[in-house]
């Protein structure tokens, strides 16, 4: 089967895994994955957090380094209402989604609680810093220990090592988008040794206000991803990947050994 619950290779603290087109998901709620990072924050180390799609699936298919970055996740955790359909139509359901906006939101309200630093990287100059004040804004407290605009491109890694390293982030929040994010914290890690690192995506963007989330009912109903299509049309290759392509893959190919 290609979805298949795998309880063995799931993470510490994980009950169960599904494989959805070959592509690990941990069946983890969004209360769960915030005590999970607070707990593999409390370990020390160094740890990976993935927020898989039905967007990464694809990509992950065609790209072995990325499905490399995603299989060595600490926690895979379930974004996107496509994972969740796909998941029960292949008899594996998951119990919920763990977007990134939401989950980014609960580590900022765990970190303005516990003294926990955090670091964003990534988006355009400016709303890194924009996204961290509304953060600081919102959660009382929060310490942000650096913001960064940066490049996913290698040439730059020397410089920004230096510079989380320096900074010393409980967390580490990269937004250069999948996979490029994703494959970047993989690569680094070794080096930044920062005990939670997680690829956030276009979220610094709807936290700085740059960008506008759906309206919630659009959301419940899983049809954001078309609102982000009216909005920003350009996003059409990413929309094919994400509905028609995945859908026809989970169907075609999902059931088969």
């Amino acid at each position: 089967m290609a979805t298949t619950v795998a309880r063995a290779s799931a993470p510490p603290g994980v009950r169960r895994s599904v494989r959805i087109l070959g592509v690990r998901v941990d069946d983890v709620t969004e209360d769960e994955t915030v005590l999970l990072a607070d707990a593999l924050i409390r370990a020390g180390g160094r740890h990976q957090v993935v927020t898989v799609n039905p967007e990464f699936v694809i990509e992950a298919g065609r790209n072995p380094v990325f499905a490399a970055a995603l299989e060595g996740a600490d926690l895979a955790t379930p974004d996107g209402v496509g994972l969740l359909l796909a998941a029960r139509y292949l008899g594996t359901p998951l119990r919920g989604r763990v977007t990134g906006v939401e989950l980014t939101q609960r580590l900022a309200a765990l970190s303005a609680q516990r003294g926990y630093r955090l670091f964003l990287l990534g988006a355009a100059p400016g709303v890194a810093q924009a996204a961290a004040l509304a953060l600081q804004r919102r959660y009382p407290g929060l310490i942000i220990a650096g913001t960064f605009a940066g490049s996913p491109d290698p040439r730059h890694e020397p410089f920004l090592r230096q510079l989380i390293v320096a900074a010393q982030p409980h967390i580490l929040l990269v937004a250069y988008g999948h996979p490029r994010q994703d494959v970047w914290i993989a690569r680094n890690q070794p080096y930044l040794n920062v005990p939670l690192a997680i690829g956030v995506g276009g979220v610094f963007d709807y936290l700085s206000g740059r960008v506008p989330r759906a309206p919630a009912w659009m959301r419940r109903a899983g049809l954001e991803w078309f609102y982000r299509l009216l909005r920003q049309p350009e996003r059409w290759p990413r929309i094919v990947d994400a509905v028609p392509r995945f859908t026809w893959a989970v169907v075609t190919r999902g059931r088969r050994g």
